[in-house]
């Protein structure tokens, strides 16, 4: 049994029991200090039993599927419901998109982000109002000597599974370029997507990371090699080879570059890049356990966020799971500021999801039906031009040549029925409903 000493009995310099059951025991004269103890035992034992006794009872446990009953919902009726949202959120111009899209304005603003403002890391970040919250950014191994070598402009993001499914960053600049690829390392990063020009207009939006065509080049302790580089219309996907100094063996890492995104803005085509995202959606499941899918534009927020937010929501739909735009855009800015920047980019996450749940649904017939949304003034629709539109077309050939077949093939019979305005609401159903 275990000793009173144990359970905070002591004597005191009185010749008095001092316990946290009561007053002060004193002896008497004639009661030996063994049978005091016995004495003090049952008392603090009998105490316990009451205590516990008289706790209150432990509520029910119940099982993970007692807790969490997720209806599954077929494509149809999720595209039906899509389809009423995105009609009511389009009414007045556009208002309820408006609205929802205020409303996130404030989300994320009480993080913090010391490190980021340090001066020593002052020149890691492209711009200097986008810095990574200081409870979530990715912190890179530290260098001998080097104190502040942990940094880098890059935050985990969640992805439906983990807080960590994604790491959202800016396009690496010149001197972050080893920084950059050190993460990839280290994070085991098996998939980088890049959804910006290196260049718009005169400005650099990212500085380039990787050898061009063929060819190595090393960044710090880490030698990258483009093994190959396949070219569509809208997209092309290098296969890079990775070797760091000191780490046995090699690895391959896939790199997605999607440029026909310009910044603060949206593509041209919608459809390209439901396609786009939907392939490298496909290509995640078909991997074993990885590390963080990177992803990033020229800041790592607008595009990066509305990229990271319909692929999160096409996940959900393959799994029955009726898509929330604003709950999922909520929590992007949680884990990085500014997420989706512009309200353009808000509408177009909507116009995608409806666009790709309508081809995976019904064929042709329903591609041509979108989000019913107007462009906001002074924007370019996200709807593709018809001259994007042929240009597509003719490439369909090369993309069988190079493998890399945009799917499905079956909406380029009925894409150009999206350039015709009055398609658009023709297939509406009614009832609209707003719902938060």
């Amino acid at each position: 049994m275990c000793s009173l000493l144990d359970h905070g009995v002591s004597l005191n310099g009185f010749g008095a029991v001092a316990t946290p059951l009561g007053p002060l025991l004193l002896l008497t004269a004639t009661q030996s200090l063994d049978s005091k103890f016995k004495e003090l035992s049952k008392l603090f034992f009998d105490t316990q039993d009451h205590v516990q006794a008289n706790k209150p009872p432990r509520p029910k446990a119940y099982s993970t599927t007692q807790k969490m009953r997720i209806s599954v919902h077929s494509p149809a009726n999720i595209l039906q419901e899509v389809r009423l949202r995105c009609q009511s959120l389009a009414a007045n111009g556009n208002s309820g998109y408006r609205q929802e899209f205020e409303e996130l304005k404030d989300v994320g603003k009480e993080y913090s982000t010391r490190a980021g403002e340090l001066e020593v890391n002052r020149g890691k970040n492209r711009y200097p109002a986008v810095l990574p919250y200081d409870h979530n950014r990715v912190k890179l191994s530290q260098l001998d000597f080097q104190l502040h070598s942990d940094y880098i402009n890059a935050s985990y993001v969640p992805g439906g599974c983990t807080e960590r499914d994604f790491i959202c960053t800016q396009g690496p600049l010149r001197s972050t370029m080893a920084d950059f690829w050190r993460m990839v390392c280290e994070q085991n990063v098996r998939i980088i997507v890049m959804v910006t020009a290196l260049k718009q207009k005169d400005m650099v939006m990212c500085n380039q990371y990787w050898p061009p065509e063929r060819g190595t080049v090393s960044f710090g302790p880490v030698q990258v090699t483009t093994l190959s580089c396949v070219r569509g219309p809208d997209y092309c996907i290098n296969t890079i080879n990775l070797r760091q100094r000191g780490c046995p063996g090699d690895r391959i890492v896939t790199h997605y570059h999607y440029p026909f995104w310009p910044d603060m803005g949206v593509p041209k085509e919608a459809v390209s890049l439901c396609a786009f995202t939907d392939r490298v959606r496909q290509h995640l499941d078909t991997l074993p356990p990885h590390g963080p899918t990177v992803v990033h534009c020229s800041a790592g927020i607008g595009r990066s966020g509305t990229f990271v937010s319909l692929m999160w929501l096409m996940q959900l739909c393959m799994r029955g799971v009726r898509p929330d735009v604003r709950a999922a855009v909520q929590d992007q800015r949680r884990h990085r500021v500014m997420m989706v920047q512009t309200l353009e980019q808000y509408i177009l996450i909507y116009q995608c999801l409806m666009h790709w749940l309508a081809v995976r649904t019904a064929g042709p017939q329903e591609s041509s039906v979108q989000s019913q949304a107007s462009p906001p003034r002074g924007h370019s629709h996200p709807h593709m031009s018809s001259k994007r539109l042929s240009r597509g077309t003719r490439s369909k050939k090369h993309w069988e040549d190079t493998e890399l077949r945009t799917p499905p093939a079956r909406t380029q019979n009925s894409v150009k029925q999206l350039l015709n305005p009055g398609n658009l609401l023709r297939r509406l159903l009614p009832a609209p409903r707003h719902n938060t």
